[in-house]
């Protein structure tokens, strides 16, 4: 037999050179969000934020006007500068996830219109730029997203107090038109009219003594549209308002974004509820046992 001769082929093994990683864009947007997302960076637009705002009102007096009117609008562009950078550092951090944001989009809206050239009377909505102090500060932010989500309640309020005021328009004209066509003499100008008692500005004085004066019995319309109109549905909006905020408090899922402090807060309320919960189930137990003893 013949020997057959055994072997093992060297195996090609060719050490790749490594290749250093670049950064990905990802990786990119990533860095740029975390930076423009951060405290210290929020906290600076809301420090010129408030510049802004104090440079605008000098800007209105004639100290600011006439001593340093150059420096201030020097620092206003300054400041507008500060609004385009973080707003672009956030499209490039957030891409298409920037617009997902109401926030995000009324940041966008209110630099976009501060872009507006400042003349005539496009030169007020440079004050807008404030407004931007709403979405960086979170109890702000909280207020408006309660107000937003009272806004089916509110609307239906505000509907109930429009009847109210045709109603009483309506009874107004027909009662004092003849004798006070100034105030009651169609239903807009007693609906006006109406408008001011709801307020309480001047309306005894102003209004409605001197109705008395040829109708003593004009009380007993006034009286109860005051009640209704300034009592009863105004505070009807308080209620409605001071209802949202408490359940967007008491949700986690509705105001994502609360602080920390908040946070532990009601984690802290929600671990006493179940102390107590426990306690009152052992005691229920307890009282159980000694009843069947």
């Amino acid at each position: 037999m013949e020997r057959v001769a055994t072997g093992t082929p060297e195996s090609d093994t060719t050490v790749q050179p490594e290749i250093p990683s670049t950064p990905s864009r990802g990786s990119l947007r990533q860095r740029v969000d975390r930076w423009v997302e951060s405290t210290l960076v929020q906290r600076f637009v809301v420090a010129v934020i408030l510049a802004n705002a104090v440079i605008l009102g000098l800007e209105t007096t004639a100290w600011g006007h006439e001593t340093a009117g150059t420096w201030l609008s020097w620092l206003d562009k300054a400041c507008l500068a500060v609004f385009v950078v973080e707003i672009t550092a956030k499209l490039i951090g957030k891409g298409f996830g920037f617009f997902r944001s109401g926030w995000n989009v009324f940041d966008l809206l209110v630099v976009a219109i501060a872009l507006v050239p400042s003349t005539g009377g496009f030169a007020v909505l440079r004050t807008l730029r404030v407004l931007r102090l709403v979405s960086l500060v979170k109890r702000l932010r909280f207020v408006v997203e309660a107000l937003v989500g009272a806004v089916s309640g509110i609307m239906s309020i505000g509907a109930l107090l429009v009847l109210i005021f045709y109603v009483g328009s309506v009874m107004a004209t027909s009662l004092f038109s003849e004798t006070f066509p100034e105030w009651f003499g169609s239903i807009a100008s007693s609906a006006y009219s109406l408008f001011q008692i709801m307020t309480l500005e001047s309306w005894s004085m102003g209004i409605v003594r001197p109705v008395m004066e040829v109708h003593p019995w004009a009380w007993a319309f006034f009286v109860p549209f005051i009640v209704l109109s300034a009592f009863a549905v105004l505070n009807l909006f308080v209620a409605v308002i001071v209802d949202s905020m408490q359940n967007l408090r008491e949700n986690p899922e509705a105001w994502p974004d609360r602080p920390e402090g908040e946070k532990e807060s009601q984690d802290e309320i929600a671990a006493l509820r179940a102390q107590v919960s426990s306690l009152q189930r052992d005691m229920s137990e307890t009282l159980a046992l000694l009843r069947k003893k």
